[in-house]
């Protein structure tokens, strides 16, 4: 909430205010000082929790003529910055411009709709799809130029100087933001799982919100600490705990209710690649194992200069494991695999996202592979955004077939607890 009421306040305060995707590189125009960033995604999520609200700004989407079937994040944007309300609390803020990284079609678009809008700048960034295992050499000098680019071009359209120590320490912050999340994740591997998936949800956004501030490091070194101790404590967070699902892709935010049905039965939601590795950084060995992946200065790499801070903020992003599991169904099989392994899960749950496109991308082809590998797999089609496209009651009568045929039952129902 202080995150958002800061973004209200923003232009009042004389602070810059920006406005893009929060997987996207929200460390850069930390050189300008103090300012705040609104991302979509995570604003997105906030209003689908709130069908009422959701679905109004959707029907304002709609109504100019754009697609249902866009994604659902951007619809809700889109729709409460139509509307001039703002989820949190008065109008929709008008940003000074706006930043973001191309991974998919509907972001590409998303604020080229807001740029028109508002009649702000756009910068677009292009995230290179590649692979660690086909090398990393030229992805890394592409998008490193194009940050230096968007420096000098934010400077441009702002009049305003560039402190690039600000930008070091920035770039600091979310490096280790990230892999300190990375860490709690592989602590969510311990049996009973200390953490599970509605809380991770809730843990993992500031980090998504504000990774490049001191504040999200102080909060994820005491997060980590506390995770420890629960894992010394034999604390869970299902005391029930007697099977264990790897969730994939974003829920359907008007639909939480579905991790609490699950536990009716004994089942703790782990997590999913989806929330470890969106914000969460990891070294990945030969045979796809994770540990926590060490941050630039860690790994005896200099921060002294733009282009240091740049060339290790370019070559993190390119790193990190979520690259391949967004792209080919073929890349996120073995991802898929490890993770039940490691996080030893009894059976994963896929939701077949209508609300985006990219996430969606092979999710059936990631069915058959943990078919044919043995694994027990639910899937439920519903919309991360949408609540006219979540049949809560199809999705619990997924859920009872998908229990029956693991030999679970209520614990309510069975006699013997």
């Amino acid at each position: 909430m202080a995150h958002y009421q800061e973004v209200v306040a923003a232009r009042d305060g004389g602070k810059l205010l920006v406005t893009g995707g929060t997987d996207g590189f929200i460390a850069l125009p930390s050189g300008f000082g103090d300012y705040v960033f609104l991302g979509g995604e995570p604003y997105g999520a906030a209003v689908g929790n709130d069908p009422s609200f959701s679905v109004e700004c959707h029907k304002a989407v709609e109504a100019r003529g754009f697609a249902r079937d866009l994604c659902a994040y951007l619809r809700s944007y889109w729709g409460s910055m139509f509307l001039d309300k703002f989820y949190f609390g008065g109008r929709f803020p008008r940003p000074d411009f706006c930043l973001q990284m191309h991974v998919c079609d509907s972001q590409a678009k998303w604020y080229q709709q807001v740029s028109e809008y508002f009649a702000v700048p756009y910068f677009g960034i292009e995230m290179p799809v590649v692979f660690q295992s086909r090398g990393l050499d030229d992805g890394v000098e592409y998008l490193t130029a194009q940050l230096h680019e968007a420096i000098e071009w934010m400077c441009k359209v702002t009049g305003r100087s560039y402190d690039d120590e600000k930008l070091i320490e920035a770039v600091r912050n979310e490096c280790l933001t990230q892999s300190l999340w990375g860490e709690v994740a592989l602590l969510n591997q311990n049996i009973p799982a200390p953490l599970d998936q509605k809380t991770l949800f809730s843990l993992y956004v500031i980090g998504i919100l504000i990774r490049h501030k001191k504040e999200s490091v102080d909060f994820y070194r005491e997060l980590k600490d506390e995770v420890r101790e629960r894992v010394a404590e034999k604390i869970g967070a299902l005391s029930t705990e007697r099977c264990r699902i790897l969730d994939d892709c974003m829920p359907p935010w008007s639909f939480l209710e579905i991790y609490r049905y699950l536990e009716k039965f004994g089942a703790v939601t782990v997590g999913s690649l989806y929330t470890f590795s969106l914000l969460g950084a990891f070294e990945e060995a030969k045979d796809l194992t994770w540990s926590r992946k060490k941050t630039p200065e860690e790994e005896g790499k200099s921060l002294k200069t733009r282009d240091d801070a740049l060339r290790a903020l370019a070559r993190w992003y390119l790193e990190r494991p979520i690259n391949g599991n967004l792209t080919l169904a073929g890349e996120k099989n073995p991802y898929m695999l490890k993770a039940v392994k490691d996080w030893h899960c009894n059976g994963a749950m896929i939701h077949l996202n209508r609300g985006c496109k990219l996430f969606a991308t092979g999710l059936m082809e990631n069915r058959v592979a943990l078919a044919e590998a043995g694994v027990p797999v639910m899937t439920y089609e519903g919309n991360m955004g949408d609540e006219r496209e979540v049949d809560k009651a199809k999705i619990y009568s997924n859920i009872d077939t998908f229990m029956e045929r693991m030999g679970m039952q209520k614990l309510a129902e069975n006699k013997s607890v």
